[in-house]
């Protein structure tokens, strides 16, 4: 866990924002309940929600997938997203016993 590359991803309120919707996809991002959560939510659905443009969106994912803070699924010409909760649980371990 690179604890740098972590920090840095959470120092955007926005990828924040991402993040805290990935946490409950069913509540953020109903207009996917016909399809599932099964990979994740796709990268289409951030980019509606967060009125953000793609490439912008698709960034600012990169980077949290380099923290180790989400993952992707590829499937056909749609990417999908979805938190990492171990790496969640890595960083809250952290936090409580060395910082």
């Amino acid at each position: 866990m690179d604890q740098v590359e972590i920090f840095k991803a959470l120092s955007n309120k926005t990828r924040l924002q991402i993040l805290s919707w990935l946490k409950n996809p069913e509540l953020n991002f109903p207009e996917q309940m016909a399809s599932g959560f099964e990979h994740g939510v796709c990268v289409g659905r951030i980019c509606d929600k967060s009125g953000l443009t793609q490439s912008t969106v698709s960034e600012y994912l990169t980077s949290l997938q380099r923290a180790g803070l989400v993952s992707s699924t590829r499937k056909g010409q749609w990417t999908y997203y979805k938190r990492n909760e171990e790496a969640f649980a890595a960083l809250i371990k952290l936090i409580e016993t060395e910082l």
